[in-house]
This record gives C-alpha cells, structure tokens and sequence, in this order.
C-alpha cells in the first residue's frame, strides 16, 4: 500500500507530502489544488507506460506546469509585511514526483533541458531513486539514475553495477532498466505502477459507449470510459462477488436488480419493480448510468493496488452519496482507494462509514496546503 505522495514544483503544489490510508479522501474547495495532485498521481503511472515526459510536454511543457511562485515564501511574504516578489534562485529548476510505502519508493526529478534539443517543450529526467520502504537513505536505496548513467544493486550481493551510461533523457529507468535479475525489484515496482488504474471520464451522456450494445467477452477490468459495461457486469456475474453486486443496486435502487442480455452484443438491462419490461442502457438516466458503471468498476473481479477516482458524484443524486459510499468502503478492503471530490454529501457519507482518511487542501499565496494534516517526513533524491 501507497503510504505517502510527495510532489514539488508541480502547479500549485510547491512543496506538499500526503499521507495516504486504505481509503483516502483528497476534498477541498474549486481551485485547491485538487485536480493536480490527481493529476501527480496519473503522471507517476506514466512513468511505468513510458509516457511521462510525452504527458508533461501535452500539458504545456516544463515553463506551464512548473510552480509560478516565488522559490521560498518567506514569513513576512505570508503576513502580507512584504509583496510576493521573486529572489535569487538557489536550487535548480525542478518538478518531483515521487511515492513510498511499506514496500517500495520511487522518486523522479525533471529539469529543464540541455539548450539544443530539438522538442524544447519536453522535460529532461534528471535524476530517479528507487528504494526499500518508506525513506530513501543510502542503506535502502537500490536503484539510482543520475543523468544518462543508472546503477543497480544487486539482490545477491548488493554490490552495484551500472545498468545504462547513456539513457536519454526522456526515458526513464523504470521502463529500460529493469532487469529480472539485479533489476528485480524495479521489475517488480514498474509492473505494480501499470497496474493503478483511474477513472475520471465515465461517460453518462446520451452518446455515452456504455449505452450502446457491446461484445460479450470476458472482461475483469471496466475501461475507462465505461465502454464495456455489459461486459464487465456479466463477468462480475460470473467470476466475481455476485453477492455483493446484487446488494449495492439494492441499496442505490430498491426493488431493482440487473441482468444482461444474451448475444454476442449485449447489453446491460435494469428490471425496475412496477415496470413490465426492463430498460436498457440507452434508456437509463445520466446518474443511474453512472452509478451502475462506478458499481462494476469497483467490484472489478481483478482489483488494481490502487483506484484513483475523480469526482465520481457527478450526475448523482444526493441520495445515492450513501450507497455510494458504502461501496467505497468495502471495495478499499480489496484495494488502495485515492478519491478526488468536493462533495459534502459524500464527505459525511464517508465519515459515518468510519473508515476514510480525510485530506482537505486549501490555498494561500497560489500555493496548496493541507491545514488539517501534519505532512509524513520524506526525502528526496539529490542531483
């Protein structure tokens, strides 16, 4: 389990270490600074595709996603004695991004970079760490990259050896150094990184995928738009916790239950009591829709590590915040839940299930901050 998120350098977040539990709530007002720690998560699962610097260059390239305030504020900047003014650059220029947990950490450092390079938009990697548990220190680190150079230590004998002298600077270790023997672990760490998965675009609109008939096939996994529901329905029918799927349309939707249509088109069918036939996909509404793509994605017969779910109420009705929650609460029992929301229904629904951690962002001075939260301690890598 993920237990710590840090980012720095990052939009709005200047500085900021989360601690993170089974089942995290990230909440806070519009402008917060919410959707870019979401965003920090997605770019860490990048890294594992290969895609990190291709996803910062599509967001503007280093100069539009670095923070724009001033490297340190001080005190006097902060009680308003003095304006918000920039100083003399002490550091170099640099976005962090990095994790840890009882297992694994890694951290990676982007720069801007060398003058010459024909995509000016793309980032440089600087430097990459991947260690033993929570902190990085010398004793538990075991995989360093340092420009174009990454050594590895060995499992066996934990000497080092270098495992790259001139990897690009858009190519990052996880991707090409992992090495079944010596680069195990980082093997290891780059295959639980591809597994998170995250779900901010499920469509509900009237030309929504998830309306349309579907091939029937075995499908453990929803896609990310919600493209296979019938299909991802049906396996849950099949392989997964049957039970539970009948019992949270129960609590969202008395009296109704689902089926799925035969064929090698399906689609998904919602009997409703009092009705005569039952409706299909195409003649749901936006939040009943949504609701039932929420319940296949989190009863997934094949859950990730790790969830990230961005604002998932929407198109929900207030009273579905408590079914909603409920289901939260017991897919966390199967895996790590980040979720991504401002709602107030939600929020209270969660903390009456009694077992969320609650992060509550606020900005001051551009920058984001969690008042409620004392941050965990953590350490990044060095260039």
């Amino acid at each position: 389990m993920i237990t710590r998120l840090a980012v720095s350098g990052y939009r709005s977040l200047r500085e900021l270490v989360v601690p993170l539990g089974r089942l995290t709530i990230v909440t806070g007002a519009n402008g917060s600074g919410k959707t870019s720690l979401y965003r920090s998560l997605r770019l860490l699962a990048e890294t594992a595709q290969g895609r990190l610097v291709a996803t910062l260059a599509a967001e503007g390239g280093l100069s539009s996603t670095l923070w724009a305030g001033p490297e340190t504020i001080s005190r006097s900047m902060r009680s308003q004695a003095h304006s918000i003014q920039g100083t003399v650059r002490k550091g170099p220029v640099s976005l962090k991004l990095g994790f840890s947990g009882d297992a694994f950490g890694y951290a990676v450092d982007l720069g801007i970079p060398i003058p010459g390079n024909p995509f000016p938009r793309d980032p440089a990697i600087k430097v990459e760490a991947m260690w033993t548990g929570e902190l990085l220190d010398r004793s538990t680190l075991f995989a360093e990259r340092r420009g174009p150079h990454v050594r590895l230590r060995s499992a066996q004998t934990h000497a080092w050896r270098e495992a790259a002298e001139g990897l690009s600077p858009f190519d990052s270790m996880v991707t090409r150094c992992a090495d079944p023997e010596d680069g195990a672990e980082l093997l290891g760490m780059r295959e639980r990184m591809r597994d998170w998965r995250f779900y901010d675009s499920l469509r509900a609109d009237p030309d929504a995928p998830a309306r349309r008939p579907q091939v029937m096939t075995y499908t453990p996994v929803l896609a990310s738009d919600g493209a296979d529901l019938a299909a991802a329905i049906a396996t849950i029918r099949a392989i997964g916790d049957r039970a539970a799927l009948r019992e949270t349309v129960e609590q969202a939707f008395p009296g109704c239950h689902l089926e799925v249509e035969d064929g090698d088109h399906g689609s998904l069918l919602l009997h409703q009591h009092g009705l005569l036939r039952p409706l299909r996909a195409a003649e749901l509404s936006d939040g009943t829709l949504r609701y039932l793509l929420l319940v296949a994605a989190l009863l997934s017969p094949r859950p990730p590590e790790l969830m990230v779910l961005n604002e998932p109420e929407a198109s929900l009705h207030p009273s579905l915040m408590a079914p909603l929650a409920g289901l939260l609460t017991l897919a966390s029992h199967r895996c790590q839940i980040v979720l991504v929301s401002h709602n107030a229904d939600l929020l209270k629904a969660l903390r009456d299930e009694g077992d969320c951690r609650e992060i509550r962002l606020e900005k001051s001075l551009g920058e984001t901050s969690m008042p409620d939260v004392e941050a965990p301690r953590w350490t990044w890598p060095k260039r």
